[in-house]
């Protein structure tokens, strides 16, 4: 633990926001910890206390109080997040784990995300695939170079057989079969009031648009709600970012709860806001030995949506082969 300290303000940090400043210098120190310190005028600006938007001006002394040692936070930090990684393993073999993933932690890092499953991978982990931060379901996860190279390849040859389950806010039309297209990235507009207008989504474009690419899923309503909801059954056949959203929506019946992809249908009551699309299985060829199965199990929010609209687990008996 360190000592208190002062530290002058530099002419080139002038215009700082003080918690960002502080977060620059201290980066081992988490953003909830530094928002305590403000609040209980632990760390003052010329003896005051501050906000955390408060803009430095140079030459002004920061009181920064005693701080843990960064590599005690790292220790502490590493086994936190490994207990929870595995915590949350469904399957694990010699070369191999497979999670289910919560929804709203994402996979890897990125602006403004600080929490997420690559983050707690120990040494030598590798992620095989990806999920979209909202997606809940199986994630797999090699333990070492070797093992991701072979399990890679049966995402990159097509040969991972991926089922996801879905909630819609309508009932896809026709009811059944492949959609297939080609897309690219885009901007969300505001023809339904979407407070993300500006945001990068994807959207349906020509073949021959630039950085477009062709996507194909196959698709079966398992049961529906009327026309209010339906319980979707979705294999994607290329694994584009927010492939199955888009389609759904393209079909007329978007994922419920999703920001981003939508409709102007009022979403049923009684739903939670968080995206109903889960991750339910995936199946990998291995040589010399049985395919790879693993299921995850419905979270919360899902079962909830399956008890309200009287869907049920045990209705999902696709037969992808006469959909291909």
């Amino acid at each position: 633990m360190s000592g208190v300290q002062q530290l002058d303000v530099p002419e080139h940090d002038a215009g700082q926001r003080l918690d960002r400043w502080f977060k620059r210098l201290f980066p081992h120190v988490a953003h909830g910890k530094v928002e305590k310190l403000l609040r209980t005028g632990q760390i003052r600006v010329d003896g005051k206390r501050a906000k955390g938007n408060f803009r430095l001006e140079a030459g002004q002394s920061v009181r920064i109080p005693p701080l843990p040692d960064p590599e005690v936070v790292k220790a502490e930090t590493s086994k936190r997040d490994r207990s929870r990684l595995f915590d949350m393993v469904i399957y694990e073999d010699r070369d191999l784990i497979a999670i289910d993933k919560p929804a709203g932690l994402a996979v890897q890092g990125g602006t403004n995300t600080h929490e997420h499953i690559d983050g707690m991978l120990p040494d030598g982990f590798r992620l095989v695939h990806r999920l979209d931060r909202d997606t809940s379901g199986v994630l797999l996860i090699a333990k070492s170079a070797q093992a991701a190279k072979w399990a890679g390849r049966a995402f990159q040859s097509r040969t991972a057989k991926k089922i996801y389950w879905g909630v819609t806010n309508g009932v896809p039309r026709p009811l059944s079969g492949e959609i297939a297209g080609y897309m690219a990235k885009g901007e969300l507009d505001n023809r339904f009031g979407n407070i993300h207008e500006g945001k990068e989504v994807m959207m349906a474009v020509r073949h021959g648009t630039p950085k477009a690419k062709h996507a194909r899923t196959l698709y079966e309503v398992v049961a529906t709600a009327g026309a209010k909801a339906a319980f979707v059954a979705m294999m994607p056949l290329t694994g584009r970012t927010h492939q199955l959203r888009l389609h759904m929506q393209i079909l007329g019946a978007p994922l419920a709860g999703d920001p981003k992809y939508m409709t102007d249908r009022q979403l049923p009551g009684g739903l939670d806001k968080c995206l109903h699309l889960h991750a339910r299985s995936l199946t990998i060829p291995r040589d010399g030995q049985p395919d790879l199965s693993v299921t995850a199990p419905m979270p919360k929010h899902m079962k909830s949506a399956f008890e309200l609209f009287g869907f049920s687990e045990s209705e999902e008996q696709v037969d992808w082969d006469e959909l291909l």
